[in-house]
């Protein structure tokens, strides 16, 4: 009785051994591959999504462009709209986060609004989350819980980070129209208006998207004074 316990704690001893010591894969290798292969199914997803649109995208399509089988997708998302929105949080949520992330207002608010806006043109403006913007703005009203999850993560963030300086900047004596505390949109609207134009008609009339900026910013705060 005592040999056969033995042999079952040994037993029981070598199953509890790590992965490694039993000739396996230990558990961090694992974790790892699993991690590469989900971020490439995010990379091969998002060139789908620009492509071929969000409806017209298919599963197969995006597994075959990562070197997955369509099985291993579903390991790591449940459906499309679920891995479009990891794409988005991924792609552009730390970016906005990072932009939004505003220094203590030390110097104008026009320097800050144009700082931020400023770097938001670098950031999408001819890369490959303008061309994602640009999709959630053309499938956006045929997907709402697209457009929903996107405004959450993203508008809604971007709006609340203007209104505090519209707010700052009234204070201030900076900004004279009160009225733009409502429509905080505005402040922002050339960069808006950059994404759409880059796609559609850049090959037509070519935009100076800070420039244009620079206007719209002399309109708000009036011009720069130059000494």
């Amino acid at each position: 009785m005592m040999k056969k316990s033995t042999k079952l704690a040994n037993k029981s001893a070598q199953s509890a051994e790590p992965a490694a010591a039993r000739g396996g894969v230990p558990a961090s290798n694992r974790a790892a591959r699993a991690q590469e292969r989900r971020a490439a199914i995010v990379d091969a997803a998002m060139e789908e999504f620009i492509a071929r649109g969000f409806a017209a995208t298919r599963l197969d399509d995006i597994a075959k462009r990562a070197g997955v089988a369509k099985g291993t997708i579903y390991l790591h998302f449940k459906d499309k709209e679920s891995m479009f929105e990891e794409l988005v949080r991924v792609v552009i949520v730390p970016v906005v986060a990072r932009l939004t992330a505003l220094p203590p207002p030390t110097g104008s608010v026009r320097d800050l609004v144009e700082a931020f806006a400023s770097n938001f043109l670098k950031e999408v403006i001819g890369t490959r989350r303008g061309d994602l913007v640009r999709l959630i703005v053309a499938e956006g009203p045929r997907f709402p819980s697209v457009a929903d999850f996107y405004y959450r993560e993203v508008v809604s963030r971007g709006i609340a980070a203007m209104r505090t300086l519209i707010e700052l900047g009234i204070a201030r004596g900076e900004i004279r129209e009160k009225d733009l505390a409502r429509y905080p949109q505005i402040l922002v609207a050339p960069a808006m208006i950059a994404v759409i134009w880059q796609s559609l008609f850049a090959r037509h009339a070519p935009l100076d998207a800070q420039d244009m900026l620079r206007v719209h910013l002399d309109l708000i705060f009036g011009e720069r004074r130059t000494t």
